[in-house]
């Protein structure tokens, strides 16, 4: 009898076990697709990565490399000060978008340049995304603004 139970004990561990295994695996695969590095200009111009790979790239808009195309098309560098990086997008810019302000960007770089599937830009006049002021921080020229 008391054999009986161990045995049965030892099933239910080894099937969690298994469940627990499969189900991690599960939301691995599932969640592959949804994580996107953050990646300074820095970064990127010392390991580029690879044309497949989807990340985010953070920084200044560079002053005077803001050039509109036909349409919705636009290309800009962004900057951590220390190395830049050309962006091209095709799309609706957020408004408060403008040259020495931060953005970050969503996409692939694809011969040197970094296409952007998704703009984002800051929403006040004191706002900056936190990864941006971690690679400013990171490159020392950050400054804290006014009044905080």
């Amino acid at each position: 009898m008391h054999g009986l139970k161990k045995k049965r004990r030892i099933q239910v561990l080894v099937l969690a076990v298994v469940a627990l295994a499969l189900s991690t695996g599960l939301i691995g695969y599932a969640m592959k697709d949804g994580i996107n590095y953050f990646r300074s200009p820095s970064q990127v111009a010392e390991a580029p990565p690879s044309p497949n790979e989807t990340f985010r790239i953070g920084g200044l808009v560079e002053e005077g490399s803001l050039v509109r195309g036909q349409g919705e098309a636009i290309t800009f560098s962004v900057t951590d000060t220390a190395a830049s990086v050309k962006v091209s997008y095709t799309g609706i810019l957020p408004d408060l978008f403008e040259e020495n302000q931060g953005m970050i960007g969503t996409g692939k770089l694809v011969d040197g340049v970094f296409v952007a599937t998704e703009i984002l830009a800051k929403h006040d006049e004191s706002y900056m995304p936190r990864e941006v002021v971690d690679a400013l921080k990171e490159q020392g020229v950050y400054q804290e603004p006014n009044g905080s």
